[in-house]
């Protein structure tokens, strides 16, 4: 079974002075470079936005499912976004014929325009490859929990907790359940740049790489 994604797009774009994810960068809005990548890796793809945004624009020829879902109460963070995104994917398996929603989910932020579907292959497959770990993220300095792969039957109680106890730190979601890192020399020899790291913050950032 192919994973799961979720794209994380309710963000405020404070730091950007309007809606960075419909922003154009090579010709297409940042948020599709993002969902282009991972549809290379992931079906369905569920895309988390703000409650009163519009709906994610779909390109139509994108061949994944893509689920649309919204965060209860804007701008709670991207760990409220998570949890709501899970519950986005549980639904659509139980619509879908009520089979299981993919333990593996590929967690990635709307504002990551250049990520390699081949670092989040090696995402996915670490965390596959072992049942007892809830988390897989890249080694980089300083540490990054997106992008990362998460067990959705581990991670998604855990992180319904952290949200309970008013801990809203996808970091904090790392620490409580067993995680792993992908060592920075075996995905860099696929992403030697790393430019799966990229994301955008402000408008100088849609030409600073």
């Amino acid at each position: 079974m192919k994973p799961a994604a979720i794209i994380l797009a309710g963000g405020a774009s404070s730091r950007f002075g309007g809606d960075k994810l419909a922003a154009r960068l090579d010709g297409i809005p940042v948020l599709e470079h993002a969902l282009r990548a991972v549809a290379q890796v992931a079906d369905p793809v569920v895309v988390v936005v703000s409650p009163d945004a519009p709906s994610p624009s779909v390109p139509s020829d994108l061949r994944v499912e893509v689920v649309p879902a919204r965060d209860l109460v804007a701008h709670q963070g991207p760990l409220a976004g998570l949890v709501g995104g899970l519950a986005a994917l549980l639904s659509w398996a139980e619509a879908d014929g009520g089979g299981a929603a993919p333990d593996v989910v590929l967690l990635v932020a709307g504002d990551m325009p250049t990520l390699d579907p081949g670092v989040l292959a090696m995402l996915a497959e670490t965390l596959d490859a072992d049942r007892l770990l809830g988390a897989v993220c890249l080694e980089t300095d300083p540490p990054s929990p997106l992008p990362s792969a998460i067990r959705a039957t581990l991670a998604g109680p855990a992180a319904a907790a952290l949200l309970e106890a008013d801990r809203r730190s996808l970091r904090g979601l790392m620490e409580a359940v067993p995680s792993s890192v992908v060592p920075s020399a075996a995905w860099r020899a696929i992403d030697p740049d790393g430019r799966t790291l990229r994301d955008i913050d402000a408008p100088e950032d849609l030409s600073g790489h």
